[in-house]
């Protein structure tokens, strides 16, 4: 199990600017993104792992053009109003071609496998967008994520209740991430899979409690 160092915050307080990538923890699971994001533990499996092979080709600070867009990788981005920060994957930018001015943003996430039922990755993606807005004054309408195994793109819309939902996330998480004990564990579909299992112990938690030594009555 591999511990992750402190930050200058130190221990036990949660991070007073979030990672975005903790809001996707968190709608996949509230008691992993505690225990990754408050109390520092991480632990690589094969999915995290081919997970970072997937990120390979965007983890590389760089631009490059393609068919009219400038594609800015690895781009550090934040957003002081919601107290956000992280590092988009990818960012795909048009410019005005006389004042060199980006007229249309849309970020791109990269994920190792196919699309999958929770939307924790379009709330990621959103949350991306909200801190380009906030960025480069621009109303940013839709993304993509980017999925390896298929090598498909996914369009995500940033309607109203994506946007909603995605702030809703935050106030959770934020929520979450202040209290002193991390959230009970829950054996659910998600932990099929999650690193942390053997942490978290989730088959633990609807054990029923056997106390060793009971109490006697003497005559």
């Amino acid at each position: 199990m591999e511990q992750r160092p402190p930050s200058e915050r130190g221990w036990g307080s949660p991070p007073e600017r979030i990672p975005l990538s903790a809001l996707n923890h968190h709608l996949y699971c509230a008691r992993r993104a505690y225990l990754i994001h408050r109390e520092g533990v991480f632990v690589d499996n094969e999915h995290t792992v081919l997970g970072n092979l997937a990120h390979g080709a965007v983890d590389t600070p760089g631009f490059e053009h393609r068919a009219g867009w400038e594609l800015l990788r690895a781009l550090p981005i934040f957003s002081d109003i919601l107290g956000l920060s992280g590092k988009a994957d990818l960012v795909e930018v048009r410019r005005d071609s006389a004042s060199g001015g980006i007229l249309e943003a849309r970020p791109v996430e990269y994920k190792k496998g196919p699309a999958r039922r929770w939307i924790n990755d379009q709330v990621q993606l959103c949350a991306q967008a909200l801190c380009l807005e906030e960025m480069l004054g621009l109303h940013i309408e839709g993304g993509l994520v980017f999925h390896a195994a298929s090598a498909r793109r996914t369009e995500v819309v940033f309607d109203e209740t994506l946007r909603v939902l995605t702030q809703g996330t935050l106030e959770a998480l934020r929520v979450t991430l202040a209290e002193p004990v991390a959230p009970a564990a829950v054996l659910k579909p998600q932990c099929d899979g999650c690193s942390l299992r053997g942490v978290c112990l989730p088959e633990a938690a609807g054990l029923r409690r056997v106390r060793l030594f009971e109490p006697r009555e003497y005559a």
